[in-house]
Parts: C-alpha cells; structure tokens; sequence
C-alpha cells in the first residue's frame, strides 16, 4: 500500500505568486519525481502548493498541500519520494487542506506510482542543494518522527497501530468496534453495513447451538460477542494486545464463558476440534499457519477467511509508509491466488471466493469521515502523530482499493471428512436432478 503521491508532475505546476512557491517547482520537481522541470500549463494543475510565506502555485479551489516549516523540504532531500513526503506530514511541516480523499486522488492521476527509487544525477544534486540553501532548507538529516517504527522491526505486537486506545478505535471504527468491513448492497450506514457483514458471516460458517469457533483476529470481540450472544456459539478469541483482551472480556461479561480470551500465538488455541474458524481483517493482512489451521479444524469444520490482497508479479519488498508506521514487514500482502494455493496445498477445499473489493473501499471511507468527525477528541487519544498516521492510511488504502491496486476477498474453505466429503449440510435439503431415460 503505497501513498508516494502527493505531489504534482512538474510539466502540471504554474507559477502563480512569486515568492517561495515559484522556486519550489522545479526543487520538488526534481527531488519527488526526478524529472526537468519546463514551466507547465496552469490549467492541468489539479492542486494548489503553498509555501510557508504564502506564495502559491496552482488554481484558486483545488486542495492544497501547504509547506509549513523548511524543515519538510530537508527531509525530502534526505528521503526522495514516499518516506520524505510521509515524514514532513506525520511530523506536521506538511498539511493537506480540504478533502483529503480528493487531494491523493489528483496527484495520482498526474504522478507515477512511487514505487521506484528516484536516482538523481550529480547535476541534479547540485541544482537542488543551490536552491535548498537559497531556501534556508540544509541541514543534516532530521530525525523520523516518534510515530515511526524502529527499522527491521518484526513481528512485535506490544507496538504500532493496536496500541492506540479502545476509546480511539471507537471513535474511528464506531461504538460496535466492528473491524472488518461491512456489506453495503442495502445499508443506509456504517452500522447497519457492519451488522449485515456479522450476520452474512455467521450465515457461511453453518453454526449451530454450542458450536465450538475459533475466531483468529478478535480485534475488540464484535464477531466473538455476536456469535456468542446470538447464536449460542462457544468462541475461543485471539487477540493482539493485553487492552483488546481486556475489553472483550468486560464486552462478554453476561456471556458466562461463551466467550474465551486467548493470546495472539495459534498456539494458545489448543488442540481443537473446532467446528469452525474465522478470520476478519480490513486493516491489515492475516498471517497464519494453514497446516495449522487444518489441524484445529473438525472433519466437515468450516473456515471463512478475509483478506487484503495484491495483484500477482514480481513484488520487491522496501520500506514503506505502511510497514513503517502501520505494520511490520512480515505484514506483505500476497496475491489471491497464493492464498488459495497455501490454503488447498495444507489439506482445506477451497469451496467459494467472493470479491468485497468496494465493500472495503466504502468501509475504509466511513472510518475516515468518523475519524475526522471526531478529531479533536482523537488527537487528544492518539496524539496528533498517530491521529495523522490512521487519516493517510484509510485515505490512501481507500483510493488504492477504489483502483484496483488493492482487492479484498473473503475465501471459504472446508476440511473434508475421513470419505473425502465436505459435509452433507452443503446439499442437504436440495433436490439433485438425475439424468431422464429416453
């Protein structure tokens, strides 16, 4: 999931004031896309940047990014491109003004994708550090902001986007905490789009009173409470941090022990049998064990997974605004068809793949708008750092999955029976139509 984005081509940059601005086109020209800067037509320019003396480059309406300190143009000397660009935002001395959604959405029309490193010419490193040092902007390299994961960090769950608080996440998320998204064929909102998801779930899991489940990504206990509650299931909940343990306990309080919290390792999970198991994510990819997963599940046992997904070919693995400040590297996206592959080659029957492509990307743009409802009151939570972070990350996840660059699917597999069968519930009550004589 990359946000390289945000800023504009430099053939689409007029000059509009002097000032700071006008020497900032062929500088950020040079140092975001690693191309000539030749002067632009004004009507091709779908933004506006500002410069911290006001001076302005683009037309009157359009969003705006606004240069606030010097200290954003240091940081992308030091880091051309994504991470320079993420760091000047996160730490403040870049701003986007207005709709931040149509902000990414034009430049990335405009702009090539930023996944390749820019290399930069001995000529252009001297063009860019005499209009730096004109600008007042050199100077050794500032440091990430705090919000930013230590380099090589790997698979610690004791940081990063989960240590945010329960009362953030139900800003953002909304009072359910329901953290997969929602199904919106005939939702008026995002509750109602959440309670249908929960719902169509349970319906594909084939649950029956006293069922044994094994949700594998509890998040705050939407899926696990709902099974528990309304459908009279025994779920054993997996989780990522002591604070989302803690909450669904005290949210199953009146459960009895319908609801079980465990730790997050699939060890914790037992030996099994489990009459099914589920795994929700619309935030970040699951990564779990499926000869495991296999092994937990009873013969005939149902698995419903949801997955962020990318598209298949040659996927080199960098240091993005995602593993550096949302999840670890061990987080990579896989394309759909590994997943199905992992999921066949460890002994489970694929059985349905369902795209929930726009599902996602109309869930990711609901939890922006409450996260920007509420932004006072999440700041105070998160701090302005993390509450920046989160908007980046839903706004661009949004305009990569509305693209295609992103899918999300949800596959459903089975363990067969000892007789290779995948369940007599799956034809049970159907007439199957024989063949007629002549």
């Amino acid at each position: 999931m990359t946000i390289g984005v945000l800023l504009v081509r430099e053939e689409v940059l007029p000059l509009m004031h002097d000032g700071v601005a006008s020497r900032l086109a062929p500088l950020l020209s040079k140092i975001m896309l690693g191309e000539e800067w030749d002067g632009g037509t004004a009507s091709d320019l779908p933004i506006q940047v500002r410069a911290w003396d006001g001076s302005v480059i683009g037309p009157p309406g359009a969003p705006a990014f606004v240069i606030r300190h010097r200290r954003a143009l240091r940081r992308l000397l030091w880091k051309p491109g994504e991470m320079g660009l993420v760091r000047a935002y996160v730490a403040g001395e870049l701003d986007i003004e207005g709709d931040v959604f149509a902000a990414l959405d034009a430049v990335q029309r405009v702009m090539r994708s930023g996944d390749e490193q820019i290399r930069l010419s001995s000529d252009d490193k001297r063009e860019i550090v005499r209009t730096a040092v004109m600008l007042g902007a050199v100077g050794p390299e500032p440091k990430p902001p705090p919000e930013e994961f230590p380099p090589g960090r790997r698979g610690d769950r004791s940081s990063g986007p989960l240590t945010e608080s329960a009362a953030f996440f139900a800003r953002m998320l909304g009072p359910e905490m329901a953290h997969s998204g929602g199904l919106w064929d005939e939702a008026i909102d995002l509750d109602d789009a959440q309670r249908t998801a929960l719902e169509s779930v349970t319906e594909r899991l084939s649950l029956f009173q006293g069922a044994r489940v094994l949700d594998l990504n509890a998040g705050w206990g939407a899926l696990a409470c709902h099974l528990a509650a309304r459908h009279g299931c025994r779920v054993v909940a997996l989780t990522r941090t002591p604070e989302q343990a803690a909450y669904i306990k005290d949210r199953a309080a009146g459960l009895g022990d319908r609801v079980q919290v465990l730790g997050w390792d699939l060890d914790e999970a037992g030996r099994g049998p489990y009459d099914a198991i589920v795994g929700l994510t619309e935030i970040e990819p699951l990564d779990r064990d499926a000869a495991r997963l296999y092994e937990l599940l009873a013969p005939g046992g149902r698995l419903v997974l949801q997955q962020p997904v990318r598209r298949p070919g040659p996927h080199r693995v960098r240091r993005t605004f995602t593993t550096s400040y949302m999840f670890p590297e061990d987080g990579e996206l896989l394309p759909l068809g590994e997943l199905i592959a992992t999921l066949e080659n460890a002994g489970l029957e694929v059985r349905g793949v369902a795209a929930l492509r726009e599902h996602h990307a109309r869930t990711l743009r609901a939890w922006a708008a409450n996260l920007e409802r509420h932004w006072a009151e999440c700041v105070e939570l998160a701090g302005i750092g993390r509450a920046r972070v989160w908007l980046l990350y839903l706004a661009a996840s949004a305009l990569a999955t509305e693209s295609g660059r992103i899918g999300v699917h949800e596959i459903r597999a089975i363990r067969r029976d000892r007789d290779g069968r995948a369940g007599t519930t799956l034809v049970e009550g159907r007439s199957v139509p024989g063949r007629v004589a002549p």
